[in-house]
């Protein structure tokens, strides 16, 4: 019996034990009623567990026992579609009875948190929690490679009526709500100042992930802090406001402006320090130094 990968580890997430995952494959492999002797042999089972094994399943309704003329026992499995219909509806009923329950039982939040995610999964997990959640609006910061993880979860926000608002780094056209992408800089610029793909969610002006990716590497935080919520918001807010402006005005004479005006050429200079105070939060190692600071001098407000 050939499994693609992890079907066991997935249906033993859905509740099934190794075991019962095993032999409901092996069950659904066969194409024919199985006895239990032949369930243990195809499956890999033991043979002392396996009607025990065979028994839940049945009990669960995964598997139906076949008697034979001659009294034998044998076993079929619920086809594969309709026990992910049940198991969908099962755990469906389970998930509103709880969305029902939970937030009855919680009290209002007295500590609001702030905790540092390493690793490009967990920071896109976290993100994704963040971006279901939403409920009004939803404004995002971000590039393609991570874009790309998220979409079907932002387009699922848009549907439910979430005013979704994103800043793209890179061509895509194709994004839900308000989309902009990032043209004042070229994303290699960007990318050269910052160090990393910086990237910001932040759902219903309530909680926000902020982080950076660096390849297959990535560092960043969690937070419910109002403080760092309203700093997130208004970046991606300012930060889109600054392509807008940008737009109205020659090309050729942005980009001059954009790439010699004194004092944005002071506020780029400390090209990948984002990068490296990401990396050192997400360590938990020492706060990096910043850019050498130089001589105070008067001219625009940056």
């Amino acid at each position: 019996m050939t499994v693609p990968d992890g079907v066991v580890a997935q249906l033993q997430e859905l509740g099934m034990s190794m075991y019962e995952a095993k032999a409901y494959l092996a069950l659904v492999a066969a194409g024919e009623p199985l006895n239990g002797y032949e369930a243990a042999k195809r499956s890999g089972v033991p043979r002392s567990t396996v009607y025990e094994t065979l028994g839940k399943l049945t009990a669960s309704g995964a598997t139906y026992e076949v008697r034979t003329d001659d009294d034998t026992v044998t076993y079929l499995p619920l086809p594969p579609a309709s026990l992910i219909d049940r198991l969908g509806r099962r755990y469906e009923s389970t998930l509103g009875a709880l969305r029902a329950a939970l937030p009855s039982i919680a009290p209002p939040s007295r500590v609001h948190l702030i905790h540092n995610l390493t690793g490009r999964d967990p920071l896109l997990e976290r993100a994704g929690d963040v971006v279901s959640g939403a409920r009004h609006d939803l404004f995002l910061s971000t590039w393609p490679q991570e874009g790309a993880q998220l979409d079907g979860l932002v387009r699922d926000a848009d549907a439910r009526g979430v005013a979704v608002t994103t800043l793209t780094y890179g061509e895509d056209e194709d994004l839900p709500g308000h989309a902009y992408a990032h043209t004042l800089s070229p994303p290699a610029v960007v990318l050269e100042n910052l160090g990393c793909r910086l990237f910001v969610a932040v759902a219903d002006r309530r909680e926000c992930v902020i982080g950076g990716f660096v390849d297959s590497d990535a560092w960043g935080i969690f937070s419910d802090n109002p403080a760092v919520v309203l700093v997130a918001v208004e970046y991606v807010r300012h930060d889109i406001a600054m392509q807008l402006v940008a737009s109205r005005f020659p090309a050729d004479e942005v980009a001059s402006f954009w790439s010699t005006d004194d004092d944005l050429t002071r506020l780029r200079s400390d090209h990948g320090f984002a990068a490296s105070a990401l990396r050192a939060g997400g360590a938990d190692g020492e706060r990096p130094s910043g850019p050498r600071r130089g001589g105070r001098r008067r001219g625009r407000s940056a």
